[in-house]
């Protein structure tokens, strides 16, 4: 039976965790398995719908509004948190749910790990938040997936006994340590060695054509910056007059009619440019969730933590498989297929913190 989309397995059923390091250091290699997953063309996925309007409904501004539509508000939000509950305030529930399973964890970086910003250089996370991570990752496989470069979002972490997969998943890396914080002897040959998965290596040479080309038609956009994650771009207009995103959307799609190979999608206040290939952040849980030995396993418990509409492939992947959480990150009722949410990044360490004590 399933109770808010977690599995809960009668005890009987349950198959026992092996005590120890749960994951392997160095990590498995995988060879060309991802590429394999990741081959077939996605045509359908580059028709996109109006833009503008697309833009606008993520990006919700707060206003004043009338006590009447204050309180209907209010009911919606009462019953949206009925369907997606605080993971705080159900944590017995999920942790009954997690009992006798591996838990395998998850995170989003922006928005879930540190706050938004304007300037996403400067979305840095606090100490505090990285040794919460660090002990969670002392009792758990845990895997940062970030639309992020995978080299920028280490930087931000600096956890090495981490799994990195940047760039929504098209760039995975393996631990450079193990959970105690030993390094591998040499630290470039691990560094290459740790690589698991990059489905998308063939585009990078078109990658950078079109990261040069809209860096070029950006300057005649204030506000707007061009970030490099190596196989996705990203196009942030959070400092953009709203004025401006028409056009700002209209020149990206100018430079993308010239690579059919490459589609556009869209996050909170930013545009995002990638392969059409079939990759996707949920792709990147099941690649991960294999590498670990974990792909067919009935006792794993896969939690992932995000804030973003790209998170929502990995809440599907959980969905479909029938195990695990996924928890969402929002102040705001929105469509999602999560199972669980939580208000901010302080809601994420005191849930994170909360799961080490459960573990302990």
């Amino acid at each position: 039976m399933t109770q808010h989309g977690v599995v809960v397995v009668p005890e009987d059923t349950v198959v026992g965790v092996a005590a120890g390091r749960h994951f392997s250091f160095p990590p498995p290699r995988t060879g060309d398995s991802c590429k394999m997953l990741a081959g077939q063309i996605d045509l359908g996925a580059a028709m996109m719908g109006s833009w503008l309007d697309s833009m606008k409904a993520s990006s919700p501004r707060h206003k004043l509004v009338a006590p009447r539509v204050a309180a209907a508000e209010d009911v919606e939000h009462d019953e949206w948190m009925e369907k997606h509950p605080s993971a705080l305030g159900e944590f017995e529930a999920l942790a009954a749910a997690a009992s006798g399973k591996q838990i395998v964890m998850f995170l989003d970086y922006d928005g879930t790990l540190s706050p938004i910003v304007e300037d996403p250089d400067r979305a840095v996370m606090t100490d505090e938040m990285r040794d919460a991570v660090r002990a969670v990752a002392e009792h758990f496989p845990t895997a940062i997936v970030s639309g992020r470069g995978r080299d920028k979002v280490f930087n931000f972490v600096r956890l090495a006994e981490l799994y990195y997969a940047g760039s929504h998943g098209m760039d995975i890396q393996g631990p450079t340590a193990d959970s105690n914080h030993h390094l591998a002897p040499n630290k470039e040959e691990e560094q290459t060695r740790s690589v698991l998965c990059q489905p998308a290596s063939d585009f990078l040479p078109m990658i950078e054509e079109v990261h040069d080309l809209l860096v070029a038609k950006m300057v005649s956009i204030p506000g707007a910056k061009v970030e490099n994650n190596k196989f996705c771009l990203s196009v942030h207009f959070r400092c953009v007059d709203e004025k401006k995103w028409g056009a700002l959307a209209e020149q990206v799609r100018s430079v993308l009619r010239e690579y059919p190979r490459l589609r556009l999608t869209q996050g909170r206040k930013v545009l995002e440019i990638r392969p059409v290939i079939k990759w996707d952040k949920g792709r990147a849980l099941e690649f991960l969730l294999g590498a670990l030995g974990f792909a067919d396993r009935a006792d794993v418990f896969p939690i992932y933590i995000g804030d973003d509409r790209t998170d929502e492939d990995a809440f599907k992947v959980l969905r479909n498989r029938g195990q695990g959480a996924g928890i969402l990150v929002t102040k705001f009722p929105k469509e999602t297929l999560a199972s669980f949410s939580l208000r901010e990044p302080a809601e994420v360490k005191d849930f994170l913190r909360k799961l080490v004590m459960y573990k302990s």
